[in-house]
């Protein structure tokens, strides 16, 4: 399976945007985008213009490395909101919410998405009493998702969750801190995502 294995602080300053793919480290003095807050490479600080396609095609990128997806999932993931009734740009990004690793990380159980994939992929989430390790697994409104008990002691998780306030917890996600789970209460809304998303933009991009 394919993935990227270089350093991920290149991808916020190739965004000039701080996505949080460091976990705590994106809090601190050591984020690489406030040293180095120019795109990475030799021709980093130099002038760049975007064509119209560029600023379609940065979104694009923008978007799915904040969700850590590949290219053959987003594009899925894109039709299926495409398919849906509504807005495709906001059905776009309400799929991206509703993925597991993303309620996990937004619940506050993990610093960054890649950590919710690990802990999923090592079978320490349960969605309503069943264990679940698909991190595109979707979410709906009344679902419980908790860390299965034998793995409460885990000190990333027991950290993340020392930590929640900092990074806030979404209106739209119940989270009961003290027993290390959360319940959907409603499907998120467009307002719910605060990061920098023109999702127009990747519509525009796809429907060439």
């Amino acid at each position: 399976m394919a993935r990227y294995k270089d350093s991920v602080c290149r991808l916020c300053r190739r965004e000039n945007l701080k996505m949080y793919l460091k976990g705590n480290r994106c809090y601190t003095d050591k984020c690489s985008i406030d040293r180095r807050n120019y795109p990475p490479g030799q021709h980093g600080q130099g002038r760049v213009k975007f064509s119209e396609y560029g600023v379609q095609l940065r979104e694009k990128q923008k978007v799915k490395r904040i969700y850590g997806l590949l290219e053959k999932q987003f594009r899925l993931l894109y039709k299926r909101a495409e398919a849906k009734r509504g807005i495709t740009g906001v059905n776009m990004l309400i799929l991206l919410e509703k993925r597991l690793d993303n309620v996990i990380y937004r619940a506050g159980f993990l610093t960054s998405r890649s950590e919710s994939r690990q802990m999923l992929k090592h079978n320490h989430i349960l969605v309503n009493g069943k264990r679940v390790n698909i991190p595109s697994f979707q979410v709906k409104e009344g679902d419980v998702v908790e860390v299965r008990e034998k793995s409460r002691k885990i000190k990333r998780i027991e950290s993340a969750l020392g930590s929640v306030i900092r990074r806030g917890v979404p209106k739209w996600i119940d989270l009961d801190k003290d027993n290390f789970k959360c319940t959907i209460k409603e499907d998120p809304e467009r307002e719910d995502i605060l990061m920098p998303i023109d999702e127009q933009l990747i519509v525009e991009l796809y429907s060439k």
